[in-house]
């Protein structure tokens, strides 16, 4: 039997970064499992507060990735009074930076330092890309800020990850013609999607490409060129059906295709307020 353990997550983000940090560490103790408890977005004192009192009900480990000086005086202070372990999951990554480039970080009390906000923010947002890729993470899905939805080959993946270095959290789902998406999109409330679509003969050519890459032959469905072109028909039909934007990819590189999904995120978000 495992022995169990609580596990504090505290992030003023969305926490990306804190369960995958954590995650990554408990796997290196096979005899333990944690239970997870996250606390994300915590941005006040009060919240802090209410943080603590779970704290000390449930006594464990605290990780935490705060930027506000008062909210990490107030975790550290709150756990050393419980006698509980609190980590500053980026410091030891930054002080060992210092002392390597004899270049001095930001410095608070306790010798701690400040991480720089939008740093966290595209860390977070790179890991929230790689667990969202090509139709992963489903269940969590609803937490990004933009959405790519298109057939194979028209740069999803590269369009995701160049935006997550902008701080956006995208997440892409593939278009396979007879098969339901594996997320309900229209359940989605102020989530950003948009189609990704491509020239059905410049599309031919690239998977033609990329099969040759890795080896396979070419007598497949994949790279026909009336299965290819209904296969276009039919995402398009599916994007004008959720009224989902819609870029075409052909003549564009990714930053051109991420410009314009920064551009339609921009509009999208002015059209909340």
């Amino acid at each position: 039997m495992k022995q169990a353990f609580h596990l504090h997550l505290i992030s003023d983000s969305t926490g990306e970064t804190a369960i995958a940090i954590a995650r990554a560490a408990c796997a290196q103790f096979e005899e333990v499992e944690a239970e997870e408890h996250l606390w994300s977005l915590v941005r006040t004192k009060n919240q802090l507060g209410r943080i603590i009192n779970n704290i000390k009900i449930n006594p464990g480990v605290v990780l935490y990735s705060l930027v506000d000086i008062e909210l990490r005086k107030i975790i550290e202070e709150g756990c050393k009074d419980l006698g509980l372990p609190a980590v500053a999951l980026l410091d030891p990554t930054v002080e060992a930076l210092s002392n390597y480039l004899q270049i001095e970080s930001v410095n608070l009390p306790g010798g701690q330092h400040i991480i720089n906000a939008e740093s966290i923010r595209r860390i977070e947002a790179m890991n929230f890309a790689l667990a969202h890729d090509d139709g992963q993470g489903a269940e969590t899905i609803k937490r990004a800020d933009v959405i790519l939805v298109g057939v194979s080959r028209t740069s999803k993946t590269p369009t995701c990850f160049y935006l997550a270095n902008r701080g956006l959290k995208a997440a892409n789902i593939p278009y396979v013609p007879g098969c339901p998406l594996p997320v309900n999109l229209s359940d989605l409330r102020g989530t950003l999607v948009v189609g990704l679509t491509r020239n059905p003969d410049q599309l031919v050519e690239i998977r033609r490409t990329r099969l040759s890459q890795i080896g396979h032959k070419h007598d497949t469905n994949y790279v026909k060129n009336e299965i290819v072109d209904e296969e276009v028909k039919e995402a398009r039909r599916l994007f004008s059906q959720n009224s989902w934007h819609v870029i075409d990819v052909s003549q564009r590189s990714i930053e051109e295709i991420a410009a314009a999904v920064l551009q339609l995120y921009s509009n999208n978000e002015k059209n909340k307020i």
